[in-house]
């Protein structure tokens, strides 16, 4: 899909607050509510825009710690990489999980309670999963930039 300056605008407000009205969105990207209308259901019909959801403040729900974690698998047959990701999706704990080149296999960011938290994820979750011959986490100390809107 080709993207013009008023869908990038629109793209950029619709990151900023996704609960925006056609008609709020259409006064801040310079358009009509109709034509807004139109290219929000445009966009959202190409995969462009996906489901709006809203965020939620980790430390407000006892979820502050962060931890990355590369992983290697024991195998790298279709199945037990299949495995291995089909475990990452059902965890909620875990938020992002890569495929990556290099020593490691795979990286997950894994949001916790506190370190024994986590301790109780690494070693009666993760690492008893017959797919995982190893791991190696590192925990944020701070957060320096975060965020879910994309250049466009």
């Amino acid at each position: 899909m080709k993207l013009d300056a008023i869908d990038r605008r629109i793209l950029d407000q619709l990151q900023s607050d996704a609960s925006l009205s056609h008609a709020e969105l259409a006064e801040r990207v310079g358009s009509s509510s109709a034509s807004c209308w139109r290219r929000v259901k445009a966009l959202e019909a190409t995969g462009v825009l996906g489901p709006a959801v809203r965020l939620l403040d980790p430390e407000q729900l006892g979820r502050s710690v962060n931890v990355f974690c590369n992983v290697r698998v024991r195998s790298h047959a279709r199945e037990a990489r299949s495995s291995f990701e089909d475990f990452v999706r059902e965890r909620r704990e875990i938020m992002e999980c890569y495929s990556m080149s290099g020593d490691w296999d795979y990286l997950l960011r894994v949001v916790a309670a506190d370190v024994a938290d986590y301790e109780r994820f690494l070693m009666k979750v993760l690492l008893d999963h017959p797919s995982v011959g190893g791991a190696s986490s590192h925990f944020a100390l701070s957060q320096t930039k975060y965020t879910t809107a994309l250049p466009t």
